[in-house]
């Protein structure tokens, strides 16, 4: 049985308008909650972030989008159909690989064409390992969708059952590299498939094989590209929201929850207002900084964190893809950099995006638009981090550093080419209010996953508070967040019958 917020829950005050805030917002308005959304920002997104300089418009937020049927089911709880909201185009290559031996590999949503793709470069031998990884991808997601993540869990009593046994079974709690090892020899593949360990914040050498799923929402089922960009999905939310009767309220920071007993009562802003509440839900980054009495985690272990910039370019870059894993030569040492050893890559492999290869709206004509995204340290010596590292000096150089590897990497006169530019490090997401300056939260680590990842209704703090966002369960990620918020809601809702929660599927209605 679900634990939910004891009492009245008539009225419901969602402080932040991030990708959880705004699914929370929806769910419970759904389920005929009056609901407020506050937010100190301008407008909706967190995160998903958006600068619009001469023409360019930079995502400085999430720069891959995927799972379309969360989205899709979160704007179902108000009667709204993904497709009247968002155009999602479905990416043909997901991404393209490169390689430090000068080879690459474009992964194609199509597993014919992806397959044909591999046995080119890898030879049949590896194309008939891909199909089979695949198909194990898709069923290991099956498995634990049900199980680990689309669901509350208050402790690891929650888990027992036949799925529990069945992933046990398949070695999902021994090593994500050795669980990739097994599947392929070409180290290429190996690579291809493990690094979005860094994705939960975890080097794929610590990873649980279970996290092998994180593959199967991009590679496995594809990649979609929000026409207007990513920050186009909170600006749909928003909208649906507004429309539903949900009131947002921009510009208008919290200072503090104002409490009787074991409830909070009301929300207190900075213009001096105050939000009278039946239940609060909280998507902070570190939540225990607003909420009297939540104890944060005890030993906190974060992910590392990035170094991100994001460009308008002068120059049409022909023949990029709109994603790009470009590969350093290194591979384990470069987590040991980041984990471990508290220092920048040496040899850094990086996620480039450039979205206006897809979407024209998002650069004037004859320019692109890029977004490069270095994972780096985060700022806490507990998770391996290094607060000793000086980002305000560090910075203009890492920023050169990144461009003359793009430029030696196939992005041949970017440098001198910019015309629009942010950078955001550490520092950046510290000033944010993000523990350890990472962008990233809690790092899944075993002691950070499932039922031991905060809960989304804490066990401290006050009992009408409800927790959504990374930092909670079930974790980080576009489709997880907006799952976060469906289960936030249904703490003060209880479950609620819905749609759409299959396994990943490509929309068809979205192509």
């Amino acid at each position: 049985m679900v634990r939910t917020v004891p009492g009245r829950t008539d009225r419901v005050v969602v402080v932040g308008a991030g990708l959880a805030g705004l699914a929370t917002a929806l769910r419970l308005r759904g389920a005929g909650r009056e609901v407020t959304v506050v937010e100190r920002g301008p407008g909706p997104g967190g995160r998903a972030g958006r600068v619009e300089d001469r023409g360019y418009a930079l995502d400085t937020g999430p720069s891959v989008f995927t799972a379309p049927e969360v989205l899709a089911d979160t704007l179902a709880a108000v009667g709204e159909d993904l497709t009247d909201r968002l155009e999602l185009l479905p990416l043909e290559t997901s991404y393209r690989a490169q390689f430090a031996d000068g080879s690459h590999l474009d992964v194609r949503a199509d597993p014919d064409a992806f397959a044909a793709e591999v046995e080119a470069l890898c030879g049949p031998a590896e194309a008939a390992a891909l199909r089979r990884y695949l198909a194990d991808l898709a069923d290991l997601y099956r498995l634990q969708r049900g199980t680990f993540i689309d669901r509350n869990l208050d402790t690891p009593l929650d888990l027992l059952g036949p799925e529990l046994v069945r992933l046990v079974r398949r070695g999902g709690f021994g090593r994500l590299s050795r669980h990739v090892e097994r599947a392929f020899t070409d180290d290429r593949l190996r690579r291809l498939f493990s690094f979005q360990a860094l994705y939960a914040g975890v080097s794929p050498f610590r990873a649980i094989a279970a996290y092998a799923v994180i593959a199967q929402l991009d590679i496995g089922a594809g990649v979609h590209h929000p026409v207007g960009g990513i920050a186009a999905v909170p600006r749909a939310l928003a909208a649906a929201a507004a429309d539903a009767g949900v009131t947002l309220r921009y510009d208008c920071g919290v200072t503090a929850l104002e409490t009787r007993g074991s409830r909070v009562t009301a929300v207190r802003t900075e213009d001096g207002g105050r939000l009278p509440a039946d239940a609060v839900v909280v998507t902070a980054d570190a939540p225990h900084r607003l909420v009297p009495g939540l104890r944060g985690p005890r030993r906190p272990v974060h992910s590392p964190s990035c170094v991100a910039l994001h460009v308008g370019v002068r120059t049409e870059l022909p023949g990029q893809a709109h994603h790009t894993i470009t590969f350093g030569a290194a591979w384990r040492e470069v987590f040991d950099e980041l984990t471990r050893l508290g220092r920048p890559m040496t040899d850094p492999s990086l996620l480039v995006s450039m979205p206006s290869a897809t979407d024209r709206s998002l650069a004037p004509e004859g320019g692109q638009v890029l977004s490069v995204v270095a994972p780096t340290p985060n700022l806490d010596r507990r998770s391996g981090g290094n607060p000793d590292l000086d980002w305000a000096a560090l910075a203009p150089r890492y920023r050169d550093e990144l461009l003359a590897v793009l430029e030696a990497r196939g992005w041949a006169g970017i440098t001198g080419a910019i015309e629009v530019e942010r950078m955001d490090t550490p520092l950046t997401w510290a000033a944010q209010g993000m523990a350890a300056g990472t962008p990233f939260a809690l790092a899944h680590t075993f002691g950070q996953t499932g039922p031991f990842r905060p809960p989304t209704l804490p066990r401290s703090g006050p009992e009408n508070v409800v927790l959504a966002g990374s930092s909670v369960q079930p974790g980080v990620g576009v489709p997880m967040v907006l799952i976060s918020g469906r289960l936030a809601a249904e703490r003060i809702t209880g479950p609620v019958q819905r749609a759409g929660t299959a396994a990943p599927a490509r929309l068809e209605g979205t192509r």
